[in-house]
């Protein structure tokens, strides 16, 4: 039996301790549903490693490392590294605004000498580790108070609105609602909750009129009637919806899709890759990934009620969400039950700045379970 508190002997755990400590499941589903994504981006290409699958392999070589690299670091730490790392990310936010490439219509990426970043990608889990910071140090009263909620507001309006001007609206919804998302968990009043949704729902006309571009109109549009202009507007969506309805129930077969090999599917590689895997798995298939997608949710909520601080507990909650809020928009916008957004599906699309977020984020939900029996004071004496 354990004489000393397991908070205490956390701090002395060596490396081999805390890689037995890692969540091993949670790695090998991350793992599958991967390969599950090379395989697809070997399809798009026709049976080919090349341009897609090869480089993608590479970077979730690269990702898997740095996964089990930020899982082992203290929980603590990443604490003390989360008002950084949102300064940082906000930083590149900004550079991107003066400075940052333009791609299929839209200023999201970032060059930093020979590679290309996409900040936005990074916000989304700093932003979760900033606003879990802070709300850590809040009690549940504390968290409806006005003065104290206009700083989490802030924190979550100021790279919305700088993604926003990209523009990209897929990302500027994700980090909205994972600011909303943790705000609710650290116990945000009702009082506040249901008049900012009736809010919202009164300022539709006006995002419409003032804020959306003409391009995202013409996306609403051909949401509501994609047939008006089946081959404008409506193509990627009528294309997504004939791809996913020719897999019937167990699919054509591993690179038997013709929606993609034909170039019929638009982004096959990234965002509408989910499309070509309907096609070729069929129904079948297609649950059966979700079905993965769920128990790795199903994982982050398990690690979250097992941590006994608030900051792991909001931290794991937050990257989970996120993780969710990914899969839900990109099934829900190639099924055509809402307006195409551009956002990838996680671990499937190609993507070098996604795809290492994502594990980014896992490392840090892995961290949480492998100290998940640390304690953080409310306060600054806790950080280390």
């Amino acid at each position: 039996m354990i004489s000393r508190p397991y908070a205490a002997a956390r701090r002395t755990l060596s490396i081999v301790d805390k890689l037995y400590e890692v969540n091993w499941g949670l790695v090998l589903l991350i793992t599958i549903i991967a390969c599950v994504g090379f395989a697809m981006l070997y399809s798009v290409a026709g049976g080919s490693f090349s341009p897609w699958a090869g480089k993608q392999m590479l970077r979730f070589v690269v990702g898997f490392v740095l996964m089990i690299v930020v899982a082992m670091v203290d929980i603590r730490r990443w604490l003390s590294l989360a008002y950084p790392a949102y300064i940082v990310s906000l930083v590149l936010l900004v550079g991107v605004v003066v400075a940052g490439h333009v791609g299929l219509g839209a200023q999201r990426w970032l060059a930093l000498g020979p590679i290309e970043i996409q900040p936005s990608e990074l916000m989304k889990i700093a932003l979760i580790m900033a606003l879990a910071r802070f709300l850590h140090g809040q009690s549940v009263e504390e968290v409806s108070k006005p003065l104290r909620l206009i700083i989490p507001l802030v924190m979550i309006a100021l790279p919305a609105g700088l993604v926003a001007i990209q523009p990209n609206l897929g990302t500027t919804i994700i980090l909205v609602l994972d600011g909303a998302a943790l705000l609710f968990l650290a116990g945000l009043s009702w009082w506040w909750i249901l008049p900012t949704l009736g809010a919202v729902v009164a300022a539709v006309p006006l995002a419409w009129r003032f804020v959306l571009h003409d391009y995202q109109k013409a996306r609403v549009m051909t949401f509501l009637n994609p047939e008006s202009d089946a081959l404008g507007a409506g193509w990627n969506i009528t294309q997504a919806k004939i791809a996913i309805g020719s897999g019937g129930a167990a699919g054509k077969g591993f690179l038997q899709g013709t929606q993609s090999r034909l170039n019929f599917l638009p982004e096959k590689e990234t965002d509408f890759i989910f499309t070509n895997y309907g096609e070729e798995f069929g129904f079948v298939g297609c649950i059966a990934l979700l079905i993965l997608f769920s128990v790795v949710i199903g994982y982050g909520i398990q690690i979250s009620m097992s941590a006994r601080s608030q900051f792991a507990r909001l931290l794991s909650m937050g990257i989970t969400l996120n993780f969710f809020f990914y899969i839900m928009i990109n099934g829900a916008m190639v099924m055509g039950l809402i307006p195409v957004v551009g956002i990838p599906m996680p671990l499937i699309s190609y993507g070098g700045s996604a795809m290492l977020t994502v594990l980014f984020g896992f490392g840090l939900l892995l961290s949480v379970h492998v100290h998940r029996q640390v304690e953080i004071p409310r306060h600054s004496a806790g950080i280390i």
